[in-house]
């Protein structure tokens, strides 16, 4: 882990410096990772705002139901309990998580992680709840579990499993070395936010749209945090080098 690195020495106080979370990355590549993050917002802020102005349109009703009818043609008794259990994982479950990796990264003295999570979480939330009063989309007709309180569009566990875990696995795989494991955290990330998006169609509590819109209004926020952080960082460095001369 990077973690690991040995604190230098401040060159004009001689106290220590802070250990670093994450080794320092090429300009090159930051400002590749800050362009692709900005191209991404701006991708996913015209896919949304083209699905939230076609939601009274047929293809849409269209589109959702069918995929809502095929998705529940493999309804199962066994299948059932399991979406349940992943849908716990994007609701509840994704609090008690949140509340524990922030706890474990300042156990860990990881404390940009911990702050980027806090940010991240209660951006999300503001959100959630915004967009989803704004739109006051109705739900479906759940299938399996009682209707949610909250209005529909966009789906409030695609948004938050996209952010949470898509965050958790990039602050993990940023402070680990081993490749093999990078791949593994990514893989598990990206497979648990897509069930627990098809987990909310296949109870019937949200409409396919409503999942799509959820992730990328998850993508238009994650893309405009990394954006920023990558600008600071830059800024940051940029002061640095002029200190130093």
């Amino acid at each position: 882990m990077s973690d690991d690195i040995k604190a230098k020495s401040n060159p004009v106080t001689g106290n220590p410096l802070p250990e670093l979370e994450t080794a320092p990355k090429p300009i090159a590549l930051m400002e590749t990772v800050t362009l692709v993050s900005l191209a991404l917002a701006v991708a996913s802020l015209v896919l949304f705002a083209w699905i939230a102005g076609s939601l009274s349109h047929a293809w849409v009703r269209n589109f959702d139901f069918t995929i809502r009818n095929k998705v529940h043609e493999y309804a199962s008794s066994a299948l059932t309990k399991w979406m349940i259990w992943i849908s716990f994982i994007g609701g509840d479950g994704l609090v008690a998580g949140a509340i524990l990796s922030v706890t474990l990264f300042l156990v860990f003295r990881w404390r940009r992680a911990a702050v980027w999570m806090l940010v991240n979480i209660c951006g999300t939330l503001i959100l959630d709840l915004t967009l989803k009063y704004s739109f006051a989309r109705l739900r479906p007709t759940p299938f399996f579990v009682p209707m949610p309180r909250t209005p529909s569009f966009p789906s409030g566990h695609s948004l938050f499993s996209f952010c949470f875990y898509g965050v958790l696995a990039g602050l993990l795989a940023d402070r680990i070395d081993s490749r093999r494991w990078q791949v593994l955290i990514w893989t598990f990330a990206v497979l648990l936010v897509g069930a627990i998006g098809l987990s909310r169609i296949y109870l019937g509590v949200h409409y396919p749209s409503d999942v799509i819109a959820g992730y990328l209004t998850g993508t238009l926020w994650v893309s405009t945090m990394v954006a920023l952080d990558q600008i600071k960082k830059k800024r940051r460095e940029r002061s640095m080098d002029l200190s130093a001369n």
